[in-house]
């Protein structure tokens, strides 16, 4: 398995060059991605210079960071200076951005390896990866299966062994839902972690950058590099700190389990979710039921901020500073409304239509009043719970991947996939989503672990635990490259 530790240590102990090794990935990328739709822009000249960079160092005796040389990712709405990002919509074809996304600045600082820009739901609005302009990211696991949304292709990448790890952004899941699909750990830090600066919003109040990688470890050590407090973000706080605290005993720990989170959630999820409880058990931790009722009110609540936030948003494509354009109109207003109408993709559409009724006059305080009033409510809820427990244990998604072409036929239901995931972006919190499993037909099922606003080091130190214990949960594909 490529984890970031095992390339770290092929790489000082001279085991490989860095220019080799970067280039089996790309010859990896070459042969997987037609199949895995993973890359929508691969820069193998970016990759090949730094690693011939870090090659310079070590030859010349110097030591290496423990992310330098590792070739990894960035999901395609973060900006990357001279580098097409296309946030996976026709709107922003040709766009490359003058200036670098905080995550990406301080990794180039670091060496890090990018391979290229990975695939996702146009604009992030999405749970299958299906609502890309390139067309879908599709599962290591089984191919006739979706990646996951919004950051399926990061999710696939990783997952096929075709990126050591990336970054992903989650505004309702987006980084937990498709690790869980893909068999990955992906941890959502809490809002004010990890700076925004450079990432291409949806919803600005809801929005958080975070890892997708192959272990816990892996999770914690690219957290922690990315963690930093930013002057250009007022949102930033940092964080970090969580890698020297792995590995601590959870005897006595109290892990919750809120009722409401098992519902109406698949038996061979639920089964394996409760079987990770009793896991912990055997580590010594007390596992605590309790109720959650505000937990109902969280996906409409979501999608109602989500959607009026991405309508104030992305009223900055207009085809004429950047990005597509229409080819014929009569005038401005005409050039606007035929460039909007055909740049973005439906579901685009459909939550922008939907997050401009509810700002509108007549309903903003029947809907996105009350929304705001019913977060506040939820956020209260969980710092209640915590008085209870020490984590909260929840199923990831209520299900396991969909077949591809279901998301289209059924958008309403494929909502509902996030129905565990936006209760922790409501709150600003921090979740981690790690494999716990897998269904009949093999396909993994992921668990995540929720945490106290700044509780990283708790939820990944109790997510290692549980992979120590349980490593056959944590299974490799046939894709990509093997050390």
């Amino acid at each position: 398995m490529g984890t970031i530790a095992t390339i770290h240590e092929m790489l000082v102990k001279k085991q490989v060059s860095c220019t080799e090794l970067t280039q089996r990935y790309l010859d990896a990328v070459e042969q997987a991605n037609p199949a895995l739709n993973a890359y929508v822009n691969v820069t193998p000249d970016t990759a090949l210079a730094t690693a011939a960079a870090v090659d310079k160092k070590i030859a010349a005796g110097e030591e290496i960071g423990a992310l330098e040389g590792v070739p990894m990712t960035l999901k395609d709405n973060m900006s990357t200076k001279g580098i097409e990002t296309t946030c996976c919509s026709k709107i922003l074809t040709g766009y490359k951005p003058i200036f670098d996304a905080t995550v990406w600045e301080i990794l180039q600082e670091q060496n890090a390896v990018l391979l290229g820009k990975t695939n996702m739901d146009e604009f992030a609005m999405g749970s299958s990866c299906e609502n890309s302009c390139f067309g879908g990211a599709a599962n290591p696991f089984d191919t006739n299966y979706v990646a996951g949304g919004s950051s399926g292709g990061v999710s696939s990448a990783v997952g096929g062994n075709i990126a050591a790890y990336g970054l992903g952004s989650d505004t309702g899941g987006s980084i937990r839902q498709p690790a869980s699909f893909c068999g990955v750990v992906g941890l959502k830090p809490t809002y004010g972690a990890v700076s925004r600066y450079g990432l291409i919003a949806y919803a600005s109040s809801l929005d958080q950058i975070g890892p997708i990688t192959k272990t816990v470890e892996d999770a914690s050590l690219v957290f922690d590099a990315i963690a930093k407090k930013d002057k250009r973000d007022s949102t930033s706080v940092g964080g970090g700190n969580t890698y020297a605290t792995l590995n601590r005993d959870i005897k006595g720990m109290k892990i919750g389990i809120a009722r409401e989170y098992l519902d109406g959630v698949r038996d061979d999820v639920k089964e394996a979710t409760l079987a990770a409880a009793e896991v912990y058990k055997s580590l010594g931790a007390e596992i605590v039921y309790f109720d959650l009722p505000v937990l109902k009110f969280a996906l409409p609540v979501y999608y109602i901020i989500a959607c009026a936030e991405a309508s104030s948003n992305l009223g900055r494509y207009d085809g004429i500073r950047y990005g597509y354009k229409t080819a014929h109109y009569t005038g401005t207003h005409d050039m606007i409304c035929r460039t909007r109408s055909e740049g973005f993709g439906e579901e685009v559409k459909r939550r922008i239509l939907l997050g401009t009724y509810v700002l509108s006059a007549g309903y903003y305080d029947a809907y996105y009043k009350k929304a705001t009033d019913l977060r506040g409510t939820i956020i209260s809820a969980f710092n209640k719970a915590f008085e209870q427990c020490d984590v909260i244990l929840a199923p990831t998604v209520p299900m396991t991947a969909f077949e591809k072409g279901h998301a289209v036929s059924d958008p309403i239901e494929t909502y509902l996939t996030d129905i565990c995931t936006v209760p922790v972006n409501i709150a600003g919190l921090p979740g981690v989503s790690v494999p716990c499993g897998f269904n009949a037909k093999g396909m993994p099922i992921g668990m995540q672990l929720i945490g106290k606003s700044f509780g990283e080091a708790q939820i990944l130190n109790a997510a290692y635990r549980y992979q120590q214990a349980a490593p056959e949960k944590f299974r490799d594909t046939k894709w990509g490259v093997k050390l």
